[in-house]
């Protein structure tokens, strides 16, 4: 066992050591300041980037919506949670292999296999009776503003980490591949959510799903359900 190895280890045992109200405090900590990244991120790209707007106007912030985006902060907890009593119990167990190679890969897995799964979840919450009971608040925003990525149902935000948790059921990720993908996935919301353009056009020919391609789907709700690419929506025809 080299340092790093040795070191992750030690962060591992000291976690595995944390109480319960020592965890939710924790998990609290983490989310919160993943909510303000996030909004600082957006802010910091929207008074920088010179592309055009998508929408002529933000979506402007309300109240509603920012009780809603705290609430979608307490689900992630209480998912984030979920995701340590199943690695306590011993159903989710956390690789330490420090390979770079390993890692990329890992991530690149994750990145697959959960947008597959957000792009059947996100089809299905489209169904007429799902769409008006969960998905069409955020729908609301046709154009969009900070708040945005966290204005969700809370059904809907659990479903997602509960997506995750299967992924993690499933296969022992290394606990820096996912991290990596968690602070991906965040990014990559906030600038899919953007109201300007990010991404340049000629990325749309490698299947990314761009700021456009989710304000598409934001416009004209049966299209571009994915959520990283567009590979899902090509293969389904939903693309546009």
């Amino acid at each position: 066992m080299n340092f790093n190895e040795a070191t992750l280890s030690g962060y591992l045992d000291l976690f595995w050591h944390f109480s319960w109200p020592q965890w939710i405090i924790f998990s609290l900590i983490i989310n919160i300041f993943l909510y303000f990244f996030s909004i600082g991120l957006y802010l910091f790209i929207d008074n920088t980037c010179r592309k055009k707007t998508l929408q002529e106007n933000n979506h402007p912030i309300s109240q509603s919506d920012f009780y809603l985006s705290l609430m979608t902060v307490i689900c992630n907890s209480f998912v984030m949670l979920a995701g340590v009593f199943l690695w306590k119990s011993g159903w989710i167990v956390l690789g330490e292999h420090q390979s770079v190679v390993g890692i990329i890969a890992e991530v690149i897995a994750l990145l697959f296999l959960m947008d597959l799964l957000m792009y059947f979840f996100h089809y299905a919450a489209h169904l007429p009776l799902i769409y008006k009971v969960l998905h069409g608040k955020h729908h609301e925003h046709i154009s969009t503003n900070f708040l945005s990525l966290f204005v969700l149902h809370p059904f809907e935000t659990i479903g997602f980490g509960l997506m995750m948790l299967a992924l993690l059921l499933c296969y022992n990720f290394s606990v820096i591949s996912i991290s990596i993908y968690l602070l991906v996935n965040l990014i990559w919301g906030t600038i899919g959510h953007l109201n300007r353009e990010f991404f340049p056009a000629s990325f749309d020919r490698f299947f990314v799903g761009t700021t456009r391609f989710h304000n598409q789907h934001h416009l004209e709700g049966n299209r571009n359900f994915g959520f990283y690419t567009s590979i899902w929506d090509r293969v389904f025809r939903t693309y546009k």
